[in-house]
């Protein structure tokens, strides 16, 4: 049986919002802003991780079919 958090249809679950581009930043203390800026790091080396594999990707394919 499902969790009340779950959806029936199998969509996954999003995850909660950490930082919004643009956020008012005065709320937050000085602990808080370096935790983001860490959570943030590491999201770009994940995004920089996924792009290069998509253009090696990408670079393969254009290799087999110029072959």
């Amino acid at each position: 049986m499902a969790s009340i958090d779950e959806d029936p249809f199998g969509a996954p679950v999003r995850k909660k919002i950490i930082h919004e581009l643009g956020e008012n930043l005065d709320i937050l203390s000085a602990h808080e802003l370096r935790e983001r800026i860490e959570l943030l790091r590491a999201e770009i080396a994940r995004l920089e991780a996924a792009a290069e594999a998509k253009e090696a990707s990408r670079r393969a394919a254009d290799a087999f079919f110029k072959a």
